[in-house]
């Protein structure tokens, strides 16, 4: 095995079984093909067998399965191996094997490295190995983290002030109009009032996320769950009162739900949804059909008055879950009528109405008949039909195994139903190679 070889396949998925597959073999007793195709160098299929041993607490063979792969210096291979090391407490040994990749300049090396020395007793190690990263985003949020309880706070807090500045200078040219300007790194805020809330100074913590600007994080709000932990329920539902966006009204809405006010929780949402915005109506509607309230789920989609598929998705699910298929086949010819066209997005969710009011052969007649039922996307939802109806074997033979877009839907069949041999090969055929574009540059022939 080769690192620069490993690195490629694992970016392009190349030859390799996906990991939820993986895991679907190992889940229905098939953990011998899963090491053979480790063996055989199949990244994935070696992480897997590794947690699953780990799982079961045999570490040393976990890390056995691991080793071809971090003898070859791929980081993808050492930083698993570290992380497992670091699990069965075996840090100092996982430092000895990141430290190398972490000098050479990998970042995750670098994280990695800093965060286990602090948890060995080595945080000002750790400071100092991060510090120079603090315009890094990635590196960033570690450093606040190993600097706990260094007396380095104001220190710390004082450089994440500048950073956090919308009229920062660009490092690089130094203008303030440049898109390289304004806050380095992009969490700064959300980083400095983390800061200021374990030296005790919530107000101040506040009022920084409220004047300085912060990126929301994996699709949360700083301001809301910083206000959430305090309980301060009274700001945080202004706060979400005047956010455009639905993260600190979800927010709320949890936080209530959690305490029993399905009743407030639903408020936290109404605005937003009467505004017609999509995600927070949808978020509105799941939490009603959480506490038995379907109909007026329905009637919180319905109100957006839209085609769009995500949303039609969403208010179709709701009928299926309902049993009132029907009437959402009946929304959709409403739809269809009104453009004059229904899209192969939209008519999909209809076929899946058609099969759960028990009409699956018109369904599937119907996808034969769409202008795209012949399309490769087409088959494979055709599949999926059949499959929910337990027709296994029709479903595998609609899907072509030639065809490197159908390789995933159908290998999950072939498993499911016992043909492991034959998923695998369907797995691991490799891809075509993709011929390269053609060369930009003038040109006298057409087309020009």
């Amino acid at each position: 095995m080769d690192a620069t070889e490993l690195d490629h396949r694992y970016r392009t998925r190349d030859g390799w079984i996906p990991p939820d597959l993986v895991a679907r073999l190992i889940d229905r007793g098939h953990a011998d093909t899963v090491r053979e195709r480790a063996l055989d160098g199949d990244w994935f299929c070696a992480r897997g067998l590794a947690r699953y041993l780990a799982g079961q607490g045999r570490g040393e063979v976990a890390l056995a399965a691991l080793a071809p792969y971090v003898a070859t210096g791929w980081w993808g291979a050492v930083g698993e191996s570290a992380e497992l090391l670091d699990r069965t407490g075996r840090t100092e040994e996982a430092v000895r094997l990141v430290r190398p990749h972490a000098e050479a300049g990998e970042r995750s090396a670098l994280r990695h490295l800093a965060l286990a020395l602090s948890r060995q007793g080595h945080a000002e190690e750790a400071y100092a190995l991060l510090r120079p990263h603090i315009g890094d985003w990635f590196l960033a949020a570690p450093l606040v983290e190993v600097s706990a309880g260094l007396g380095r706070d104001e220190e710390v807090a004082a450089l994440l002030r500048d950073r956090a500045r919308p009229d920062r200078p660009c490092e690089r040219c130094g203008g303030t109009q440049c898109p390289g300007g304004g806050a380095r790194p992009s969490n700064a805020a959300a980083l400095l009032a983390a800061v200021l809330e374990r030296q005790g100074r919530t107000d101040e913590a506040v009022e920084v996320l409220r004047t300085h600007p912060y990126a929301p994080v994996d699709g949360g709000d700083p301001l809301a769950e910083l206000l959430a932990r305090h309980d301060r329920i009274d700001d945080l539902r202004a706060h979400a009162a005047a956010s455009y966006d639905e993260y600190a009204a979800r927010r709320l809405a949890e936080l209530l739900e959690s305490r029993g006010d399905v009743v407030g929780a639903v408020e936290a949402y109404r605005p937003h949804a009467a505004a017609g915005r999509g995600r927070a109506s949808i978020l509105l509607a799941r939490l009603l059909s959480r506490h038995g309230r379907g109909h007026e789920a329905v009637d919180v989609m319905r109100a957006l008055d839209s085609a769009d598929d995500w949303i039609l998705d969403e208010l179709c699910a709701l009928y299926a879950a309902q049993d009132r298929a029907e009437e959402g086949l009946a929304h959709l010819d409403a739809v269809k009528a009104r453009r004059g066209r229904e899209e192969w997005e939209i008519f999909r969710l209809r076929a899946h109405l058609l099969a759960g009011c028990g009409r699956l052969d018109e369904a599937v007649e119907g996808i034969r008949a769409h202008l795209e039922g012949a399309a490769p996307y087409a088959a494979e939802e055709l599949a999926r039909l059949l499959a929910d109806a337990g027709r296994l074997g029709e479903a595998v033979a609609v899907l072509d195994p030639e065809l490197p877009d159908h390789a995933r839907a159908l290998a999950e069949l072939l498993v499911d139903l016992g043909r492991i041999d034959e998923a695998v090969a369907v797995l691991c055929r490799p891809r075509p190679p993709i011929p390269p574009p053609d060369p930009a540059g003038y040109s006298d022939c057409p087309p020009f």
